[in-house]
């Protein structure tokens, strides 16, 4: 029955190929969804079924020692199969813990230096300019007391012309208003719990940069005229090859296969429909989710057997 908490483990490996082909064929508003919330059930699976591995080891400890009788009874495997895979449980979510601190606090440092930079800039309707040659533009997330700003450079404004400008800014507008960097913050967390996990980072972060390069195309009204704005900014960004320095959460209008946008603009909007691969990934978090739902069902009748009860029925 230890199988039960090992195939979670496993199954996030199938998801980067379903959410490749979903971000492909679902309109992406709807991708976004789908890809962020996979990712995260996924990962919230593999941290539960890595604790209920732990188990083992955690009550060899001379703290836990007194509970250790509650394991003798479970029909887990052999007991030096046991051990190694708690051993390898344990070591797992100590690299998982000291990832996602490490992580998170360099993302919280790059989030406070990207805000202390346009602390002292007037933010006209959510737009704060920065007197800067080199061209960029991102949507910077706000907080409980702040509101989300449109940072954008002066280099990036005089490579576009007055239209350009309209439908880049749309597109960072978009994202504040889908709080995207929301998104991309759970793509993350989900990322540093598995290593399969990292691959749909980039996928999410395509999704969010699609679903915010339809709404600027919707709010301009010509989405040739968004492709063309999207490619120049993101021509006139990598010339430049120096970006300021911000938050991964911070979605930039000129990240993510550019080209692979520009063709999808140029194509007729996407409708909403149900793709195959759409339901093989809900397929795939259910599996994840029963078989972590079975184990942590056994390894509770094994404890109520130890304790000298009856097993729930």
């Amino acid at each position: 029955m230890i199988t039960l908490l090992v195939a979670p483990l496993l199954l996030p490996w199938l998801l980067a190929p379903l959410a490749r082909r979903t971000v492909e064929r679902v309109r992406p508003d709807v991708a976004l969804w789908a890809v962020t919330v996979g990712a995260a059930a996924l990962a919230l699976g593999v941290v539960t079924c890595l604790g209920a591995l732990l188990l083992p080891l955690a009550l060899s400890l001379p703290v836990l020692a007194g509970l250790a009788h509650l394991l003798h009874p479970l029909q887990a495997g052999p007991a030096a199969l046991v051990a190694c895979i708690s051993m390898l449980a344990g070591g797992a979510l100590a690299v998982t813990a000291t990832v996602t601190a490490r992580g998170v606090k360099a993302e919280v440092v790059r989030l406070r230096a990207a805000r202390d930079l346009v602390a002292g800039i007037p933010a006209a309707g959510g737009l704060c300019v920065l007197d800067d040659d080199r061209p960029d533009a991102f949507a910077l997330p706000g907080g409980t007391r702040r509101r989300g700003r449109i940072v954008v450079t002066a280099g990036m404004l005089r490579a576009l012309d007055p239209c350009e400008r309209e439908a880049l800014l749309g597109h960072e507008r978009a994202h504040l208003a889908g709080h995207h960097h929301l998104f991309l913050g759970v793509a993350q967390l989900a990322g540093w719990c598995h290593p399969a996990l990292a691959s749909v980072l980039p996928l999410v972060s395509l999704a969010a940069e699609r679903a915010a390069d339809e709404a600027a195309a919707r709010a301009c009204g010509d989405r040739r005229l968004t492709a063309r704005a999207i490619g120049r900014a993101a021509l006139a960004s990598t010339a430049c090859r120096s970006r300021l320095q911000a938050p991964a959460i911070a979605a930039r209008g000129t990240t993510g296969p550019v080209p692979a946008r520009v063709k999808a603009l140029f194509a007729q909007a996407p409708a909403r429909r149900v793709a195959p691969a759409l339901l093989a990934m809900a397929l795939l978090c259910g599996a994840a989710g029963a078989s972590s739902l079975g184990g942590a069902v056994w390894l509770h009748q094994g404890v109520e057997v130890a304790q000298g009860e009856h097993p729930s029925e």
